[in-house]
This record gives C-alpha cells, structure tokens and sequence, in this order.
C-alpha cells in the first residue's frame, strides 16, 4: 500500500494516531522524501510526495508480481495502461503505476531486496482491498486474465481470489455514488476494534464516511477520509473473506 499525499508529515502524525505506525524517511535525495510505515518491525504501507501534476492524493494498490515487465505487456494487451514505468528502485524491486479499462489505478510490485509487505490480515495491516467500478463484467474479464485470479459470488457479492483464496472484492459505483467518484481501488486495514479506531481517526482530523455498521453475513466495517482527502477502509481483524 503506498499513500500519495499533499503533506506526508502530516500524514506520518495521523497515521500514528490512528494505527500506531511508525514512520522512517529514506534519507537519500534521490528517494524523494519516500517514507516507509511500519507495524512493529513490520513494513506494513509507505507514505510519499504527490510527484506529478494533478496526482490526487490517495492510497494505491500494488500487486506483487514476478515480472513488472510482463505484467505491464498484459495489461496493455487486455485493454488497460501504464501511466509510470516499469522502473527500478535502487535495488529494492521494479515497478509500475497502471490502469484497468474502466481507469482504475493499482500498481505492481517485483520484488528484489524489499519484499514490499512484511504483515497482512493482523490489527494495523492491509486486510482486504476492493475495486470500486462502473463496469463489472469488464472487471471480471480484465483481472483475471492478467493476474489469473479467481472470481467467486458470494450473493450479490464478487471476491477476487488467488488458488481460491480470497483477498479483496469489487463494488458497483451506482448512479446514488457522488459524480466525481471515479473507478478505484480502496484498501481496508484490519483493526482489533473497528468502533475504537474510527473514533480516533475522527478525533484526530478524519471524518467517516461510513459510520461503523455490519454488512449482512460479513464483517464490521467503517471507512473514512484522512485529513488530506485519502480515503481508506477498517474492518474487524480476524473476518477477511
């Protein structure tokens, strides 16, 4: 997970606050002021500048792949685009920023001496992620051609899985969703307490905007808008899936 923001010392304070995270700055001029947060020892999300013009301020997917290059092809191939890269980063991994068809925004990651990750699905970590899209049947098609995903129902409900195990799930933007809401992909954090944290991330500058509530046969859920605009998720640890 990487957060582009409009004030990363800001959201270094706010993320704290919220889930405790630690933050440490790469020091050399050519990282770009790129900060890493940590859970514990735990790489766990990464904060940076806005680099580009017009970049909104919000929290990217990235993908593990094994080849960014490749990845990158099939995307094209499958109807979406790169808008960065692939790129090395010094000589930590290779990435690239793309697009599905409908243009929402994740990245890739190839690993080499950072892993990315160091912790899921725990309290203070990524534990689902969701595709926010105008066009299912097109998502559907696109993901797991290129990632090979699986795709299953559960009611009305789309999951995205690999081998069977699921890791995030895909929304309709209805016709009710504000018009500036574009396609995207939005991260949910496991938290021990959904009601506890989205207190704090209120109290510390945030506004909700879902209200802790349950989903029908799922989990406890609450989402909220950071300080600088960044939308992101909180579910009760434990309910993934």
């Amino acid at each position: 997970m990487e957060l582009g923001t409009s004030d990363v010392d800001a959201a270094k304070v706010y993320y704290r606050q919220v889930f405790g995270w630690h933050a440490e700055t790469d020091p050399r001029p050519e990282a770009g002021g790129y900060t890493t947060f940590s859970a514990g020892d735990a790489p766990v999300a990464a904060v940076t500048p806005l680099y580009a013009p017009g970049q909104p301020t919000a929290w990217t997917v990235s993908f593990a792949t094994r080849d960014a290059d490749a990845l990158t092809a099939a995307v094209a191939e499958a109807g979406g685009r790169a808008l960065m890269g692939p790129m090395d980063v010094f000589d930590l991994g290779r990435f690239a920023v793309l697009a599905d068809p409908a243009g929402a925004v994740f990245s890739v990651w190839q690993a080499r001496e950072f892993a990315g990750a160091g912790l899921l699905n725990a309290p203070g970590s990524l534990g689902w992620v969701e595709l926010a899209t105008g066009d299912a049947e097109a998502a559907t098609s696109f993901y797991p051609q290129v990632f090979g995903w699986t795709v299953s129902a559960h009611g009305t409900y789309t999951q995205w899985g690999i081998d069977g195990a699921d890791f995030g799930g895909m929304s309709t933007l209805e016709a009710r969703d504000r018009e500036d809401v574009r396609p995207h992909w939005l991260p949910y954090f496991a938290v021990a307490s959904v009601d506890g944290t989205a207190a704090r991330a209120a109290e510390s500058g945030g506004m909700l905007l879902l209200a802790p509530t349950d989903v029908p046969d799922g989990p406890r859920i609450a989402m909220v808008r950071d300080p600088q605009g960044a939308v992101f998720g909180i579910h009760q640890v434990g309910t993934e899936g």
